[in-house]
């Protein structure tokens, strides 16, 4: 079975900065995308940062310029570096992962979209 575990969350006043993390394990055979979604009480959940197994990034208007996605691939671990953070960043926040992967029971192959638990993200003084 395959986990995908986030980590990083917490408390931080506004102007500080949170480095999250998310490691893939399992029987991976290979991770195509990976990303980052949030939703805050009372608001649609939006995606955050993606960044694809060619290296290319995508990002929201709200975080350009503050968040940076980035990768590890010897580790399966994304990660979201973010900085300068405003109490509207306030959220859950959920890694997406588009894996292929081996079904243990049978040996064969599947790929589809795989969800971590979430991280409670919260900014304020």
């Amino acid at each position: 079975q395959v986990q995908l575990v986030e980590s990083g969350g917490g408390l931080v006043q506004p102007g500080g900065s949170l480095r999250l993390s998310c490691a893939a394990s399992g029987s991976i055979l290979s991770i195509y995308a990976m990303g980052w979604y949030r939703q805050a009480p009372g608001k649609q959940r939006e995606l955050v940062a993606a960044i694809r197994s060619g290296g290319s990034t995508n990002y929201a208007d709200s975080v350009k310029g503050r968040f940076t996605i980035s990768r590890d691939n010897a580790k399966n671990t994304v990660y979201l570096q973010m900085n300068s953070l405003k109490p509207e960043d306030t959220a859950v926040y959920y890694c997406n992962a588009d894996m292929t992967i081996v079904v243990v029971t049978t040996g064969k192959t599947q790929s589809a979209d795989y969800w971590g638990q979430g991280t409670q993200v919260t900014v304020s003084s």
